[in-house]
């Protein structure tokens, strides 16, 4: 179902040091917000701060952060608004390692798969940062499963909360369909080389799935945010391509310039877009 820690693994286990070179200082592997700023790390904190608003955190809140990624939002959460129970969950290895490096106080982490997860007790409020990518996989999308699959995700997230508990979300979409060949062919190959076993889903899907255990409070779109994102990680990347290709590969270099591409044509040109949900649960 969705992603497999294998195919996880091709996305995020390339290398620590590899992402470092390119991503911000907190190394956020997602959307940054550019209001008022044209900075990617201010861009990331804005980002943070929104989603920590979306879920209705505070201090005293015990919190999950679904898809932690390599510690970005668990160590905001932790240190810069001091939430003291946090705790994420990622399928990545490597990003595992990254999180026990940092050593963040009141933070724990789990390297595994979030619907086999069992945490010592429920929580208040949950975050997920763009992690309902890997819920569902091309094939089981054609075959027509995806709003199954993503409500089984809402599922497990109500089973694991309080009464009451707030779900900053934040997930890319998929809308046009690219109609110039070499669009279809990028958009096709980062789909199966660079994130495989996943697939975005479609903001009507989301919509669908909440359903019955959650109730959509609040939604914003940031598809031309999420371009500049891109943009910016790729300009980063180009700086550093004497680095990567001799560290690396070319292949990687190349690989992960003409996905970052794809992705600033893709949000261009509104094949994918990006939306923040402040989801309350249902009780």
């Amino acid at each position: 179902m969705g992603s497999t820690q294998k195919d996880v693994q091709v996305s995020y286990d390339v290398s620590n040091d590899f992402f470092r070179l390119w991503l911000d200082e907190r190394m956020n592997y997602t959307c940054g917000v550019f209001e008022g700023t044209d900075n990617l790390e201010e861009a990331q904190v804005k980002k943070l701060n929104i989603i920590h608003d979306f879920a209705h955190l505070s201090p005293d809140k015990r919190v999950l952060d679904i898809g932690c990624g390599w510690g970005a939002n668990i160590e905001f959460m932790a240190l810069d608004k001091g939430v003291k129970d946090v705790h994420g969950v990622t399928l990545s290895p490597a990003q595992f390692e990254e999180i026990k490096r940092r050593n963040i106080p009141g933070v724990t982490a789990h390297c595994g798969n979030f619907f086999d997860y069992e945490p010592a007790e429920k929580f208040d409020a949950l975050t997920s940062i763009c992690m309902i990518e890997h819920v569902c996989s091309p094939e089981e999308a054609r075959n027509g499963k995806a709003v199954e699959l993503y409500r089984n995700y809402f599922k497990r997230a109500h089973a694991i909360t309080k009464k009451g508990a707030w779900f900053g979300l934040q997930s890319i979409l998929r809308n046009f369909v690219p109609r110039s060949q070499k669009d279809i062919r990028d958009i096709g190959w980062v789909t199966y080389a660079i994130f495989p076993g996943g697939i975005t889903p479609r903001m009507e899907e989301i919509v669908q799935a909440v359903n019955p255990y959650w109730e959509i409070m609040e939604v914003k779109t940031r598809r031309e945010d999420y371009g500049k994102t891109c943009w910016h990680w790729r300009d980063r990347l180009r700086k550093n391509e004497a680095l990567i290709k001799d560290k690396w590969g070319t292949q990687v270099f190349d690989d992960y310039d003409r996905y970052l591409s794809a992705c600033v044509t893709g949000f261009e040109k509104h094949y994918q877009s990006l939306a923040q949900w402040s989801l309350r649960r249902i009780d």
